[in-house]
């Protein structure tokens, strides 16, 4: 049965759905409590751990009948002997094969065929295996996220600028009262805080575990951030996703969050956000991210109503949705539409290639001061 749920989630693969590790091993799981032999138990069981958004449906029904039925028999038949063609550049992160030929001189000239780096960068973190999330540490680490300069009122001494009396008088006590050197001060230059308010409900369960070790990657490089999660309530991880090592800080901020991989209450998370940290300061000329599917339970026009505040407060808010890179993506769900009007910049966070366009557009924004 693990064998033809691994085929089956190949299948879906293929088809265009994003069916990670964990959604399979859920699915086999799921196999062992219910008949295997009913159609109806093999059918719901996969259409609950497999699929993850309404559109998905159709895709998978199709996949299902080419793939379990038999001429509309009513019993599944896993079928381990039939061979799927999966390319192997997109499934693995071992050294890249080599291709032996021969040069004109008669000797060997290796070529490789693709660099697995490469491959990691532009893969979707749903189809990630445990080995490759271990990779991606090490990407991160590389990975700068930090606020674009702003011009504070606060000056700073400087070899030109502003004339500074107070400090040439002080200086000419020491020589006679004579103002031997005089001395000038500038405006001071710092990194804009950022704000990272990430998603952890059930239908972010796919990214979650990435973009969680993203937020650990802006937090522990020293940058002015700070990071929260989103689900059915509001929850600070800035002070969990200090330490230096990723497996510890994970497991600190996993148990923080006491409502992951549960239901989605955008709206209100966003809201209490904005009463209890953001008017008082930690959201004004700040860079805000939010990293959701925009899928909302609750009332979406609080959602609609907390992010025309949040936009307001913000010097720049940013919406980072994994489902954007799908092909023909449209924003259909209720809470996304209705945070969309509010919203700067909108790009998907479905793989490493797309947070580093993430990193960009928040240094990017010292562009609006010229």
């Amino acid at each position: 049965m693990l064998d033809a749920a691994v085929a089956f989630g190949r299948v879906l693969r293929g088809a265009g759905l994003r069916v990670g590790t964990d959604r399979v091993v859920g699915f086999a799981r799921a196999m062992e409590e219910l008949d295997a032999g009913s159609r109806e138990d093999v059918y719901w069981a996969g259409r609950v751990t497999l699929t993850s958004r309404p559109e998905d449906v159709t895709i998978y029904d199709r996949a299902f009948e080419l793939f379990w039925d038999s001429g509309g028999g009513a019993r599944p038949r896993p079928r381990p002997k039939v061979r799927f063609s999966v390319p192997q550049p997109d499934q693995s992160v071992f050294p890249p094969k080599k291709t032996v030929e021969k040069n004109e001189g008669g000797e060997e000239a290796v070529k490789l065929r693709y660099s697995p780096i490469e491959v990691l960068r532009s893969k979707d973190f749903a189809l990630y295996s445990p080995d490759e999330f271990a990779e991606l540490n090490r990407l991160l680490a590389d990975l700068r996220l930090s606020g674009a300069l702003r011009r504070s009122r606060r000056l700073e001494p400087s070899a030109r600028g502003r004339y500074d009396p107070r400090r040439t008088m002080q200086a000419a006590m020491r020589t006679g009262g004579e103002a031997v050197r005089h001395r000038f001060r500038k405006t001071r230059v710092q990194p804009r805080r950022v704000v990272l308010l990430c998603d952890v409900s059930g239908s972010m369960a796919p990214y979650s575990r990435a973009l969680l070790r993203f937020l650990h990657a802006g937090v522990a490089s020293g940058a002015k951030l700070e990071a929260f999660t989103l689900g059915t309530r509001l929850t600070r991880i800035t002070k969990e996703l200090t330490t230096r090592d990723p497996d510890q800080a994970l497991r600190q901020a996993s148990g923080a969050i006491e409502d992951i991989s549960g239901g989605t209450r955008l709206g209100d998370a966003v809201k209490e956000f904005v009463d209890r940290w953001g008017q008082r300061g930690m959201a004004r000329g700040a860079v805000v991210v939010v990293l959701s599917d925009g899928w909302d339970r609750g009332d979406v026009a609080v959602l609609a109503e907390s992010m025309r505040r949040l936009n307001r407060l913000a010097y720049k808010t940013i919406w980072v949705n994994p489902l954007k890179s799908a092909p023909g993506y449209k924003p259909l769900a209720a809470g996304m539409a209705a945070a969309l009007p509010h919203v700067d910049v909108f790009l998907s966070g479905h793989n490493f290639e797309s947070l580093e366009e993430l990193a960009r557009a928040v240094a990017a924004a010292a562009e609006r001061e010229g």
